[in-house]
């Protein structure tokens, strides 16, 4: 028995080892080329998408625009009144003061800064 034949039953085959038959490779190959035909051919329907400016078309782009506003406006809205439901906005005022009480080190007043009288007094 040699070794390959040994370690097959301890070693499973990957997804890539299934490959190996001629005929799937075959199938894999067709599917790739006709998943790229696809990607490539999709943008030229984008082009056909392309109206003709007439008095009637000149406000579709406006109105796609104005539904796209209006629903996305509407599911932010939808979206704020369930996160207030929740109690997501109680107490801001708290929760805002609490960065102001984490005393740091000024990284960004200079030294000579500290020697002006308006610094006299400590902190401003």
């Amino acid at each position: 028995m040699t070794l390959a034949a040994k370690n097959a039953a301890h070693f499973p085959r990957v997804w890539f080892g299934r490959l190996a038959s001629l005929a799937t490779m075959k199938r894999a190959l067709v599917s790739l080329a006709l998943i790229a035909f696809v990607a490539l051919a999709l943008p030229a329907v984008a082009l056909a998408h392309d109206q003709p400016e007439t008095n009637q078309s000149r406000w579709i782009m406006a109105d796609w625009m104005m539904d796209t506003f209006f629903i996305f406006s509407g599911l932010a809205f939808v979206a704020f009144l369930a996160a207030w439901k929740a109690g997501h906005f109680q107490e801001l005022d708290k929760m805002g003061a609490i960065p102001l009480l984490v005393h740091e080190e000024d990284y960004y007043t200079p030294e000579w800064a500290f020697d002006e009288e308006e610094w006299a007094d400590g902190d401003a």
